[in-house]
């Protein structure tokens, strides 16, 4: 079921998941099924991804950082230990690079013609 529109043709041939892997300004983009023509996500997006790029690194240094303050914690008569527990945050964070902004971009941004020259056509 597609429900987004292509800025080219003006047909309504992307579904979420093809929108979500269309990506930013600075990719190649995906083709319309219609015209071809290369689509990405607007400005919108790229902004986005980068400010929540910044605000992952950021938290990733500091679990980096503050984690070898967390030896073990004592929460309602159970003494965990949380030294797995950087490493777990820290795949989180890395896999949520990957998977928050393609989610983002598949519901919240409207389709741009992509800026990149496509040299097949």
């Amino acid at each position: 079921m597609s429900i987004y529109t292509c800025p080219h043709c003006g047909k309504k041939t992307f579904n979420p998941l093809s929108k979500a892997l269309a990506g930013q300004l600075n990719s190649r983009g995906k083709p319309c099924k219609e015209c071809g023509r290369l689509c990405v996500n607007g400005n919108g997006a790229t902004i986005f991804n980068a400010i929540y790029c910044v605000i992952v690194f950021v938290l990733v240094v500091l679990v980096y950082l503050r984690a070898p303050d967390w030896e073990t914690v004592y929460t309602e008569g159970f003494l965990y230990n949380v030294a797995g527990l950087e490493i777990l945050v820290e795949i989180i964070l890395i896999l949520s690079l990957i998977f928050v902004p393609r989610l983002v971009n598949a519901f919240f941004f409207k389709l741009t013609p992509a800026i990149k020259k496509d040299f097949n056509r």
